[in-house]
C-alpha cells in the first residue's frame, strides 16, 4: 500500500498493453450509442491476438449502478466481448470513472474483470505506470468536492438503492446530460491550468521513477513530458476522437483507431 490508496505489482510485457476511457456508453453525446459501442467491440476484437492486458480508465459508461439484483438495460455486446477476451486470458482492468462509480461484484463475477476504485501503480516492462480516471486529483473545485463525497457516500448509496430503478435511472441520465450541456468539456487549459498536469509534476517530486501517468476524464488527447524520464499521458475519448494508448514493451503510442 502506498499512501493507503496505491497498490504496485510487477508485470513483463511481451505482447501489447492497451488504455482507453471515456467511452460514456448510453449518452446522448452519441448520434447512436449502439453504433459507438459495436465500434468499441470491434477495436476490442482486433486486440484479442496480441494484448497482454487492456485497460479501461473510467467512463467507459455514462451511468452504472449496481443493485443488488439488478443492473442497467444494454451494452450487452460489450459485455460479452470483454467477456469472451477474459475467458481467453486476456486481463482486463477497470477503473470507476465519475459516471460509472457504483460498482460492487458484476463486473468481476459476470465479465472477469479486474475492478481499480481508485488510483493504481503498477510496473509493466520495466516502466512504472500510475493510472487513474483523474476525477478529483488535483482539482481543488469546493463544488466538485462536495459532489464527489455525495457520490461515494455509503450511507446516500443506500438511500438510493431504496428508490425504485424505474425512478432512479432515468433521473441519473438527465443529470448526467444536464451536467455536460452546462459545464462540457473544457478545452486545453494549459500546462499549468491543468490540474492533472499540476498533480502529476507533484506527485513525481514524490515518486521519481514513475515514467507515465495516465488518465482519462479530460477528453484531451496528450503526450507530455515533465521531466527526463516521465510523460503525462492523457487518453481523449470514445466519443469524437476514437482514441486510445498502446505500450509495446519499450514505448507508449497515443492512436486514434479507423477502420
Amino acid at each position: 500500500m502506498i499512501g493507503g490508496r496505491y497498490y504496485a505489482e510487477k508485470s513483463t510485457v511481451s505482447k501489447k498493453v492497451y488504455f482507453l476511457s471515456d467511452a460514456h456508453l448510453g449518452s446522448k453525446s452519441h448520434t447512436s450509442s449502439i453504433d459507438t459501442e459495436r465500434k468499441l467491440c470491434r477495436w476490442l476484437d482486433s486486440l484479442k491476438n496480441d494484448a497482454a492486458a487492456i485497460y479501461l480508465l473510467g467512463d467507459i459508461f455514462d451511468y452504472w449502478y449496481e443493485y443488488r439484483y439488478v443492473v442497467p438495460k444494454g451494452f450487452t455486446r460489450l459485455l460479452g466481448k470483454i467477456s469472451e477476451l477474459t475467458d481467453s486470458g486476456v486481463e482486463v482492468h477497470f477503473f470507476i470513472g465519475n459516471h460509472d462509480i457504483w460498482l460492487t461484484d458484476y463486473l468481476t463475477t459476470e465479465c472477469g474483470m479486474i475492478l481499480h476504485f481508485g488510483p493504481w501503480i503498477t510496473e509493466i516492462g520495466g516502466k512504472n505506470f500510475f493510472l487513474a480516471h483523474g476525477d478529483g486529483l488535483g482539482d481543488e473545485s469546493l463544488s466538485f468536492h462536495f459532489l464527489r463525497r455525495i457520490f461515494h457516500s455509503r450511507f446516500l448509496r443506500k438511500c438510493f438503492s431504496a428508490v425504485h430503478p424505474r425512478w432512479t435511472i432515468p433521473l441519473a441520465h438527465v443529470w448526467s446530460n444536464s451536467s455536460r450541456e452546462n459545464g462540457g468539456v473544457q478545452d486545453y487549459l494549459g500546462e499549468e491550468k491543468e490540474y492533472l498536469i499540476r498533480f502529476s509534476k507533484q506527485k513525481q517530486k514524490e515518486m521519481p521513477d514513475i515514467n507515465y501517468f495516465i488518465y482519462g476524464h479530460r477528453h484531451l488527447l496528450l503526450d507530455l513530458p515533465i521531466a527526463a524520464q516521465t510523460h503525462v499521458i492523457m487518453l481523449g475519448d470514445w466519443i469524437t476522437l476514437f482514441s486510445y494508448a498502446v505500450f509495446d514493451g519499450e514505448s507508449l503510442r497515443l492512436e486514434t483507431w479507423e477502420e
